[in-house]
């Protein structure tokens, strides 16, 4: 009798304990959802007004944060990922971008009388003309050379997911340290920005590879908060230029699901304002790069997420911010490439949607990507330009051989879309 009585009190116990972890376990990603909104820099929420605080719950993100293989080491929870960086408030700590005084002042002439597309499908070149600078590679590759040797003075919550943090450093700079879950989302982010080096894309934030090492000068100030987060020592991690003043940004109507898409016939393409023209030019590159990286971190979440939520295009887009001058920032980039690439059966339905939503682009990404279709060799141009920019390539690693053949057949079908487009609006 004692023995059934034991039995029994340890299967009640098991049972209250079972209770306690399944109702603490959603209340957990609320508080570390919470926590992080209000340790934004600038001390503003970034959550949306009005929105149930569990909305990014029922997103994509919990139901695809990592690699299925590694979701039993995380105890059976999912965690949403790059929430932090939705609508920073102007003013408070963020990305900054390289202010061009010369480019802003163009920008700010005249509106041109003249269409915003030629030659069939490609933006106007007094609109190219006007496009937003972003990140030159000069000023990039002069941000790089000073992160390299800057001195990191402190490390807080504020770059997404907690396995990331935002470094403060001797200076008073800032920059997001990407740890990672696994280090395919740092080479996923680190090789994304390269490939928007190739294709002449200026709108990702400049990007550097570092080794955690706690006796160097530069993390040796955070050693005690590195074992905290129990980073591994010598693990290779990006350090992202954090910048400030930027807004989120909502999706424009031609791009949105009811619509028809962007087109050269669309007629309100000519009462559009010149800043509107270049949001759309500017996102005319984001969705072909998208395309290619197959990240799913952007607007195909978006479409994913209209099953459930029918306003979600009316809400801000996941990693895309936006400048006071009207430069749009693409961050936050680890679906790119290397995890997009390995789930993309689950995602390329919902890619292929995205990329047929467009049919104007800007001439120079359009001559980029017949380059790099004409002659087959992605591969070995992302690898060199990676190997050549940054000294910790070889400890990162690069791309499969498997994913780098994915990369060059959406490279051949981006440019086949393209041509599609041509030959159905070339005589407009």
């Amino acid at each position: 009798m004692r023995a059934v009585s034991a039995n029994l009190f340890a299967l009640l116990l098991l049972c209250a304990l079972a209770s306690v972890l399944y109702v603490w376990s959603p209340l957990e990603e609320r508080l570390e959802r919470h926590t992080r909104r209000l340790s934004a820099p600038g001390g503003g929420s970034l959550h949306h007004q009005g929105l149930p605080a569990d909305l990014s719950a029922k997103t994509f993100r919990a139901l695809l944060a990592v690699p299925a293989a590694q979701r039993p080491h995380l105890g059976g929870r999912l965690e949403a990922h790059n929430l932090s960086h939705r609508a920073v408030p102007a003013g408070s700590g963020g990305y900054r971008t390289h202010e061009d005084d010369k480019g802003s002042t163009r920008r700010e002439g005249p509106v041109q009388s003249g269409f915003p597309v030629e030659d069939g499908i490609f933006w106007a070149e007094w609109l190219e003309d006007l496009r937003p600078v972003g990140f030159t590679e000069e000023y990039a590759r002069g941000w790089r050379e000073r992160a390299r040797t800057y001195r990191v003075a402190k490390l807080e919550p504020g770059c997404g997911r907690i396995s990331n943090q935002l470094a403060t450093f001797a200076d008073g700079t800032k920059a997001c340290v990407r740890y990672g879950i696994n280090a395919d989302q740092v080479q996923g982010e680190t090789l994304t920005y390269y490939l928007a080096s190739l294709l002449g894309i200026t709108n990702l934030p400049p990007l550097v590879l570092s080794q955690l090492n706690s006796d160097s000068e530069q993390w040796g100030a955070v050693r005690a908060q590195i074992d905290g987060l129990q980073w591994s020592e010598r693990a290779v991690v990006s350090l992202t230029q954090w910048v400030s003043n930027l807004t989120g940004v909502v999706t424009p109507a031609p791009l949105r699901q009811e619509s028809g898409g962007l087109h050269p016939a669309l007629g309100e393409l000519r009462s559009k304002s010149t800043a509107e023209l270049l949001e759309l030019l500017q996102w005319t590159d984001l969705i072909a790069f998208d395309y290619l990286t197959a990240n799913f971190d952007r607007l195909v979440s978006n479409l994913f997420s209209l099953q459930w939520d029918p306003r979600v295009m009316e809400r801000e887009t996941n990693n895309l911010l936006r400048t006071a001058r009207g430069d749009l920032v693409f961050i936050d980039n680890e679906a790119g490439l290397v995890h997009g690439f390995r789930v993309l059966d689950m995602w390329e339905r919902y890619h292929r949607t995205v990329l047929s939503s467009v049919c104007v682009f800007r001439r120079r990404t359009a001559r980029r990507v017949a380059e790099l279709h004409g002659r087959g060799d992605a591969r070995k141009r992302l690898l060199e330009l990676y190997r050549d920019s940054e000294p910790w390539s070889v400890d990162l690693g690069f791309l499969s051989d498997e994913h780098a053949a994915v990369l060059q057949d959406r490279i051949g079908r981006l440019h086949e879309h393209i041509l599609h487009c041509k030959g159905k609006y070339g005589q407009l």
